[in-house]
């Protein structure tokens, strides 16, 4: 009696196993598989479908086990709903590989277990064969830094509003300096992770040009060479100003400073891709293909941005 029950967990785990999977389960295969008749597999899918609903009720996922006339077995109607469909794990891979963030060792870990863990197994090889070329002649950046473990520790300081000391290499002259900061977000641009936060040093923040509290630094993750993570507590500075997705969108060019409000005209072919650009764009006028935009962002990036669009901008203030 063990025996057949032993049995019976086996088929039944087996045969969840592949409709999980995205495989189809076919009863007459399945008895020749398991030497049972094919009454037994039937109830085999039935106990399948009944677990099925019940854990439905406690997770909301609603997956069912039905017949498909077409591939004359049985198939798990939601597992796309779980799981992700081919184009969508592949635009998911080249956003990753495009944006060279991470280690060749780390983008290769990440991508396995995205694969892994997203796609139906009958899908994965056709995955790998999309992305193979791509991640075999992947280009990792120069700092060639692992940094995983340290943004996930500082994501957990800015969640808990605890201090954090950094020692960071400035980019300037290569100096290590010592920081306490007030970190606030993790942002991510054009090939680096970043950290905005706000010095606690006193002594520090009178070397620099900005004295208010309300605005930010800019640090990128890799260069951060060593940190701690203190007890002590601190309150967000700019609360009473604006909800932190209001003050992300004004962080467009990884470089600190005050807030600056900035108006320029613009001529160029896609007036939808400085809207893109800069989200708290707006445009005040339009006359015959010429655009006249404002705008509110931190530091002077904008600056080398408006420069570097050439005569596509003209008649730039900046306040």
């Amino acid at each position: 009696m063990q025996t057949e029950s032993k049995d019976k967990i086996e088929r039944v785990l087996g045969m969840y196993s592949k409709l999980m999977n995205g495989y189809i389960v076919n009863k007459a295969e399945e008895a020749q598989i398991y030497g049972v008749n094919e009454r037994s597999i039937q109830r085999d899918i039935e106990d399948i479908r009944g677990y099925m609903d019940t854990a439905s009720t406690e997770d909301g996922i609603i997956n069912t086990v039905i017949y498909d006339r077409n591939a004359k077995g049985y198939r798990l109607e939601q597992i796309y709903e779980m799981k992700l469909s081919n184009s969508e794990i592949l635009a998911i891979c080249k956003i990753l590989l495009d944006s060279r963030a991470f280690t060749k060792k780390e983008m290769t870990k990440l991508i396995s277990r995205l694969v892994e863990c997203c796609v139906p197994k009958v899908n994965r090889k056709e995955v790998n064969d999309l992305i193979k070329n791509e991640e075999y002649h992947y280009i990792e950046l120069q700092h060639r830094s692992e940094f995983v473990d340290k943004m996930w520790d500082i994501g957990k300081a800015i969640r808990e509003h605890n201090f954090v000391d950094i020692e960071y290499q400035r980019t300037k002259d290569k100096a290590l300096v010592k920081r306490r900061i007030k970190p606030v977000s993790i942002m991510f641009s054009e090939y680096y992770f970043y950290i905005t936060a706000f010095i606690d040093n006193e002594e520090i923040k009178a070397d620099f040009d900005v004295l208010d509290d309300s605005y930010p630094t800019i640090y990128r993750i890799d260069r951060i060479k060593k940190y701690k993570i203190l007890p002590e507590k601190f309150n967000i500075p700019y609360a009473n100003r604006f909800e932190e997705g209001e003050f992300k969108k004004r962080i467009q060019f990884m470089y600190g400073g005050k807030l600056q409000r900035v108006r320029f005209n613009y001529s160029g072919n896609s007036v939808e891709a400085v809207l893109d650009r800069l989200p708290t764009a707006k445009i005040e006028n339009e006359k015959e293909g010429v655009y006249t935009i404002t705008a509110e962002v931190f530091g002077k990036g904008i600056e080398m941005w408006l420069r570097s669009q050439g005569d596509m901008v003209n008649n730039i203030e900046i306040k």
